[in-house]
């Protein structure tokens, strides 16, 4: 088993839970996939039942082992921190495509800067930055 597994699987057992085959199902489809949406969840962890991966995205939103990401009216949901590197996205508005960046020091630093120019001390957070990707752009 992987170290992300094994941290997750002592997560689960340290608020009493179990690794159960849907949330392995969940779990193994978010490392490997894009922020998806709970429809493109669900299809992918087959044969999962969707009350199944339902219960999972709630239980794991509540431990913090996966977090929605805002995306104007809609969501989509990738693991946290916890599990990944801290990124940030960028979001086409045409096709909806979503472009992992990795973090950058100077970006975070300057976030910190701000956040404190205004008396304000940073828990977390996302970067979302809405555009178009190259093949849109194309298009047009």
């Amino acid at each position: 088993m992987s170290d992300d597994f094994s941290q997750l699987k002592t997560v689960l057992k340290t608020s009493g839970k179990s690794l159960t085959g849907p949330r392995k199902a969940v779990f193994a489809t978010l490392r490997l996939e894009q922020p998806l949406t709970v429809n493109g969840l669900i299809a992918r962890c087959s044969p999962a039942d969707r009350a199944s991966v339902y219960r999972t995205i709630s239980l794991f939103e509540q431990l913090g082992i996966i977090q929605r990401l805002q995306m104007g009216w809609k969501y989509k949901l990738e693991l946290s921190d916890a599990f990944q590197s801290h990124h940030h996205h960028l979001t086409c508005l045409n096709c909806s495509r979503v472009i992992t960046i990795s973090e950058d020091n100077e970006l975070e630093l300057r976030l910190q800067e701000l956040a404190r120019s205004k008396y304000f001390v940073i828990k977390g957070h996302q970067l979302e930055v809405q555009g178009l990707c190259l093949q849109c752009q194309n298009k047009i």
